[in-house]
């Protein structure tokens, strides 16, 4: 029996979440059942393959955060569930499997995340390893409770005791026998998912918008052989792994030094001290805000310090919950992991990294 979780209480960006229940999925895996209050219900409306970020007290009593996916969907009336393995030498994902216990509370922003299918009437192809079964979970079940399509599963295990979500697995195939086939990959049977044999297996399946989460050798074997079949590089979507090193969950401070309208005129009279401030216009769920946009300082420090609820996760460049559309002026981006580039020519930026470049700059959430 753990402890009762302690510390205050939430904070202006994060909610607390009750913990309905705690399951062992497999000896290494323990998803959580989390309901948000009633008041916060509202921001936990989620799209099928989105994350968490948790808050968790950190080893040196500071918070440290990480990010988990959702494996249940917000199309079959479930409770939001959130699977954690643990990972040799991790720091959450022990910490969550050893000390959370039923009617605890968890500290987390809201969903978050572009894994996320445009439409759940295509036929899609999925493509799992371990863990990253949770985000492609939630992506087939909304897929064959809302929409029409077919869905094919490729999942990856080091052996029969590995896979989790086994049971779920077998009730939906049984459930939607014409829609869903799950091919599951052994490596103790098998051997290791190589690029030739992960093209043979997945040629059937290559014209259709492609999922894939799990170890990067995996997602590297899968779209390089799907590429080798002809599948468009935009048809093909990763989800990503990372851990975070700062704290995202503090309120950042921009402090705004500007120089006098004559100090300006030449860039030879500009104080080196001095920061130029841009001019931002940011569309945000139907509303326009405008804000004064220091050089040098990161798009979201600027819309959470302005009181913009601004989405976003990681605030290291690493998982493009933050993702906007930069419609006029010019950005740059301090880091960037996740965009491609296509993503940077269609205008789209990582607001935790992009820092202006012209004195307005208009941008767009929608």
């Amino acid at each position: 029996m753990s402890e009762p979780m302690s510390g205050p209480t939430a904070g202006p960006r994060t909610h607390r979440l009750r913990v309905l229940d705690v399951i062992a999925e497999t000896s290494e895996a323990h998803s959580l059942v989390l309901q948000p209050p009633p008041e916060s219900a509202d921001r936990f409306a989620y799209r099928p393959g989105q994350f968490l970020t948790l808050k968790l007290p950190g080893p040196d009593g500071k918070p440290v955060a990480r990010c988990y996916s959702l494996a249940s969907s917000p199309h079959t009336g479930e409770p939001m569930k959130v699977t954690v393995k643990r990972v040799p030498g991790g720091y959450g994902s022990h910490w969550l499997c050893d000390h959370v216990a039923t009617g605890e509370e968890l500290e987390a922003l809201p969903p978050a995340g572009t894994f996320t299918p445009p439409s759940l009437d295509h036929d899609l192809l999925l493509v799992a390893g371990g863990s990253g079964i949770t985000p492609v979970l939630s992506i087939a079940k909304s897929a064959l409770a809302q929409g029409w399509g077919r869905v094919a599963l490729l999942y990856a295990n080091r052996d029969e005791s590995s896979v989790i979500f086994r049971d779920e697995l077998r009730e939906l195939t049984e459930n939607h026998p014409d829609r869903l086939l799950v091919l599951h990959w052994l490596e103790s049977l098998q051997g290791l998912p190589t690029t030739d044999r992960l093209s043979a297996a997945l040629a059937p399946y290559a014209d259709r918008e492609t999922f894939v989460c799990g170890p990067e050798p995996l997602m590297d074997a899968v779209e390089q052989g799907l590429r080798t079949l002809g599948t468009p590089g935009a048809r093909i979507h990763r989800e990503r792994f990372f851990s975070l090193s700062g704290d995202v969950f503090e309120t950042p401070s921009v402090e705004e030094r500007t120089t006098a309208a004559a100090d300006i005129t030449t860039a030879q009279h500009v104080n080196t001290t001095a920061q130029h401030v841009t001019t931002a216009e940011v569309e945000l769920d139907g509303e326009t805000r405008t804000v004064r946009w220091p050089s040098g300082t990161p798009l979201l420090d600027v819309l959470l310090t302005a009181g913009v609820d601004a989405p976003y996760s990681c605030r290291e460049g690493a998982c493009s919950a933050c993702t906007c559309r930069i419609v006029a002026g010019e950005v740059k981006m301090l880091r960037n992991d996740v965009l491609d580039d296509q993503d940077i020519a269609e205008g789209y930026a990582l607001a935790c990294q992009a820092v202006p470049l012209t004195d307005r700059v208009r941008i767009t959430y929608s």
